[in-house]
Formats: structure tokens, sequence, C-alpha cells
């Protein structure tokens, strides 16, 4: 048998003993989650009778030398099939699949109980499930289903004057995330028939939630009140405020905990004389206040510029002219919204970008800079929304990522920086306290600017990634739970909801932590932001990508009779070895072999 033989029988053999090593330890630690007693009861059929086959046949398969990492993955990814639910739609007569993100139906939610909240982080998650069309279902469930034109339910939690649909009463990204979708999944057919929607849902947010004031430093820019940008109570709010007089007196530096720090503080504000003076600038004693934040118009330009990119792949494959059109007014309209965000909400001085107040609030100071860095100012990378040729003038934001004055604490980050005087990681507000909401935004950025804008990445750039990933596990605790949120300075565990589908963590490890990149063409990259000495080996695989299935093996000794550097990267294509690298951290791209090409690598 010759040696090249030789070394295909070894690695296909390598590759078939992982596989089942990744399977077998998905399948004790599923009986183990389903044994644990104090979690809420699935939303949806998924349960401890079938959850094992469905993990086993839609999720990319995954196991390291750090078993807590990969028992923190599989749990994720069970947590996650509770959360899928069949809505059987009174309006539109058919059945979704959706993801919910509380258990139950929330009063706050739509009427199938999914929440447009969490859904950018949802479908970054899901995108990785082999079978698409619980995604796709879930995309027209939003786009063109019910949700799309109900309105939100305008109950004792509706804190709002503005009507909307209920696929917009929370910010969201879900356009942007449709595109990354269908970077792994790509169906021509679907994406030319639900397109037209996706215009539509982004119209919504232009009509009802751009600044209206044409003399305004933030005309034009996208503006949310705290609440439905998914974060409740902020600082940078908590400045406008203060600035604020009239009907806003009320807030000023010494006594605006009482008011605007947590849900029992709002009561307070409902009884004051300003609320009853003012009724209108209070919706149940939350104010009706809108910020213009890095947040909406970093979803908005990503999905703008997501729907230039989908228009174009539809002229492509259907030489449909008025998509070449669209494609060309979307990238114009993102890039117009990218030179605002980076000329106004960037602040130099500070390097960091910063919030302001909306230039045509009804009630308070507009137009005002709250000088305040939190962690939504790092939400442009999320999207690559920094010119790479800029780099240079932005990357000082970075700098408190690493700095315990900023972001860095010892149980995870927080989402203020902690060298300002209102910091507060008590309350249930982001005014400090640790959400992985944010965690989900902040690490993917850090990996874009990683990977993306810096020409070397050094190790201790790896090192820090690395290092709040391994907070946000140890987070989880010994029997594995994701909660609404944590305490930074502390080695604690989450509080609140248990089992809370708000955040990612499957694509933490497979898109940012180890680096697969999709792409709309037939390949894809990877390029690991591993540490070198981290892991002994990782195995990825079983992702359903392009309709081919992909595997990847990194392991630092592959014989353990030989001696020296045996570090190697291998990836499979339906089975056959497609590519190698010597190195881990190296960019690796693979071109995907027609299918007539492939056989299984197994001598």
């Amino acid at each position: 048998m010759s040696a090249c033989s030789t070394a295909k029988q070894s690695t296909y053999a390598e590759l078939t003993n992982t596989r089942a090593s990744a399977v077998k330890t998905l399948n004790k630690q599923v009986d183990e989650f389903n044994h644990y007693d104090d979690r809420p009861a699935s939303d949806g059929h998924l349960d401890k009778q079938n959850n094992k086959a469905f993990l086993q046949e839609n999720i990319p398969l995954f196991l390291c030398s750090d078993s807590s990492i990969t028992k923190v993955y599989n749990y994720r990814w069970w947590m996650i099939s509770k959360h899928l639910k069949a809505y059987a739609d009174p309006y539109d007569k058919q059945t979704y699949w959706v993801f919910t993100e509380f258990f139950g139906d929330k009063p706050w939610a739509t009427l199938s109980g999914a929440i447009p909240c969490p859904a950018g982080h949802q479908f970054y998650d899901v995108r990785w499930l082999r079978n698409p069309e619980f995604l796709k279902s879930y995309t027209d469930y939003y786009m063109r289903g019910s949700a799309s034109r109900l309105n939100q339910r305008e109950n004792a939690n509706f804190l709002t004057y503005t009507s909307r649909p209920e696929s917009h009463h929370f910010s969201s990204w879900m356009i942007d995330g449709i595109e990354a979708f269908l970077k792994v999944h790509p169906d021509n057919d679907w994406l030319h028939d639900i397109l037209p929607h996706l215009s539509a849902h982004q119209q919504v947010w232009d009509s009802l939630f751009t600044v209206n004031e044409p003399a305004a430093k933030t005309a034009g820019m996208y503006k949310f009140l705290d609440l439905y940008d998914g974060m409740e109570f902020s600082l940078s709010t908590v400045l406008g405020l203060i600035a604020s007089d009239g009907a806003y007196s009320l807030y000023t530096d010494d006594n605006w905990r009482n008011y605007y720090l947590g849900w029992e503080t709002t009561g307070n504000a409902a009884q004051s004389q300003q609320a009853k003076q003012y009724p209108k600038a209070y919706r149940s004693g939350y104010p009706d206040f809108y910020m213009v934040r890095p947040t909406l118009n970093a979803y908005a330009y990503a999905n703008l510029l997501a729907l230039s990119n989908l228009n174009t792949l539809t002229y492509r494959n259907f030489a449909d002219l008025k998509a070449k059109n669209q494609a060309t007014k979307y990238k114009t309209r993102a890039e117009e919204l990218q030179t605002t965000v980076l000329n106004l909400l960037w602040n130099e001085e500070d390097q960091f970008f910063y919030s302001y107040t909306a230039g045509d609030n009804k009630f308070g100071i507009r137009d005002f800079e709250s000088r305040v860095r939190e962690s939504v100012g790092y939400t442009p990378w999320y999207f690559n929304m920094i010119p790479f040729s800029d780099n240079k003038k932005y990357e000082g934001a970075w700098q408190i990522f690493a700095s315990e004055k900023g972001f860095y604490n010892t149980g995870g980050m927080t989402t203020a920086e902690q060298q300002h005087p209102y910091y507060n990681e008590q309350a249930y507000a982001w005014n400090g306290r640790g959400w992985p909401f944010q965690n989900s935004v902040v690490y993917k950025a850090y990996a874009n600017y990683l990977r993306n804008y810096k020409s070397q990445v050094a190790e201790k750039d790896r090192q820090l990634l690395y290092d709040y990933v391994q907070k946000l596990v140890a987070t989880h605790g010994e029997k594995p739970n994701i909660g609404e949120w944590y305490i930074p300075s502390e080695k604690g565990t989450f509080g609140g909801e248990k089992d809370y589908f708000h955040s990612t963590f499957p694509d933490i490890i497979i898109a940012d932590l180890l680096g697969f990149e999709a792409l709309h063409e037939n390949q894809f990259m990877v390029q690991p932001l591993l540490p070198e000495n981290a892991w002994s080996y990782f195995y990825l695989g079983n992702i359903m990508y392009h309709g081919r299935t992909i595997d990847i093996i990194w392991k630092k000794d592959w014989d353990a009779q030989k001696q020296g550097n045996q570090s190697a990267l291998r990836i499979w294509v339906d089975g056959r070895l497609t590519k190698t690298s010597d190195r881990l951290n190296d960019k690796v791209v693979v071109e995907i072999p027609p299918t007539n090409s492939l056989a299984i690598d197994n001598p």
C-alpha cells in the first residue's frame, strides 16, 4: 500500500472515529440535559422523547479538548430545540415554524409567541441547522405572514405611542440574517419570491423610525426607544433626560435613579408632576424619548446592504432588470447611512461611537450627544460597517474593550464603561450589567475586527477573544443554563429566565472563534482565531453547506508515534479530503468541487 493511500486511510479513519465520538458525546449530554428538573417545558413538539434524534440529524457536530465548551455548545442546541414551535396561524390559515424567546405566550410577543428582538441572533444560530425549512418558514412568518400585517397588541406592556406591525415591535437585523442564511443554504427561487417582502419590511423602518426633522443633525437617521432596542434602560438615555427640561425636568444628576433604573422605578415617574402635566411625554412612567443609537443605524445599514446583495443575486440568476436597479438604490442608501454614522456618531476625541437624542423628539433635548461608552458602540463592526481603508481611524475603540476601566471584568463583558460615574451592574438595566444579547454582538464585532481589519493578529488579540468566550462558558454553570443577564464583577451564573433564546453561541463557535465564513459563491473560508495553545484538537462537522456536508478537524498531534510538530487543519467535503493547512490560524479558501468529482475518501 502506498504512503499516499495509507495517509488517506489514516485521515479518513480519524474523521469517522471523531464524528462517532462527537455523536456519542452529544447523546450523553442530551440525556443529561433532559433530566434537568428545574427547566421550563418546551414551547413545541421537541422534548426528551424526540429531541436527541432531531439534534443528531440537524446540528453541526462539535468536539474539542475543552470539555466545558463542548458541553455548552451542545446545551445551546438543546435549548434552541425547545424553542422551535409549530404555530397554526388563524389569520393566514397555515402553520409556520417559529422560534420563541421566552417560553409561553408573553403579552409583548407576537401572537405566535415569537419576538423580533432576538430574531437577528436566532437567524445567525439557526442558519446552521441542516434542514433549511425551519428558518425559511420563520422568515415567511415575519416578512409576508400575519406578523408583517397585524399591529402589535397595545396592552399594558405597550410603552409607546407608535403603532407598528408585530414584525417591527423591537429592533432587529432580520434581512441581514436572511442573507447570512442564504450563504449557507442558497435557494434562488425562494429568494426571488420573498425579495419584494424584504423591501416592504425595510420600508416600515424607513417610514416609522427615522428622524423627520430636515434641519436636525440626525435627520434621516434611525431612532428607537431603549425598551424596543431590547435594552430597557441605558445610560445614554439617562444623560439625554438629565440634559432636558420641560417634561423631563424630572430627571437630575441626583435623582434619575429613582425614575429610570429598572421597572420598579417607572411607577415613580408616572406619579410625578411632569408626567401629569405632559401625559404624552410618558407611557406608564416610561419616557417617550427616542435615541439615535449605533445599534438601529448599523442594523439598517446591514439590511440595506443585504437588500443590495440579494437583488444583485436575483439579477444574476433571473436577468431581472428591476432587481439590478434596486441593488444600486439600496447600495447607495447603505453608503449614505454609513457616511452619516461615521461622521456624526463617531467621537474622535473619545475614540468611540456614541448615541444622540433624536432630532425630532416631541419632548426633551434634541440632537444631544450622550458621551458615555456603551457596548452598543461596537455594533458597526458586527456588520463590517467601518471602511477597511479607514481602520486606523476607528480601531482605538477596541483599547477599552480590554481595559478594566472599560468593559473587561471578572465574570465577563460589561454593557457600559466601568469608569463612568453612573455605572451600575446591580439594576435590571444596561448601565453595566452583562447581557448575553450584547456578548453575541460584541464578540462577533471583535472577531470581525481581528479577521477583517488587522493586518497582523497577535496572540494576545486571539487570547482576549478566547478569554471572553471562556468567561461566557463559565457563566453557564455546571448544569448549563442561559439566562437574561449576569453580574460582570462576579464569577456567577445567569439570572432571569432559564433556557432563554435571546443570544447566540453556536455561531460564536462556528463563525467567530473557528472562523467558518459562508459565502454566496460556491466556496467557503476557514480562519480560526483560536490561540495556539488553547486546545489540542477540535472537530466541527456535519455542516450542510450549499447542499454538501463539510467536516473539519484540527489536531496538534495526528500520530502519537511520531515526534515533532504535526499540527494540521484538514477539511472534507462530502467525505473527501479536500484541503489541508499546516497552520492553525491561516486563512484557508475551499472551492467546492462539482458533485460528480467527489467520492467518499475511503481507501
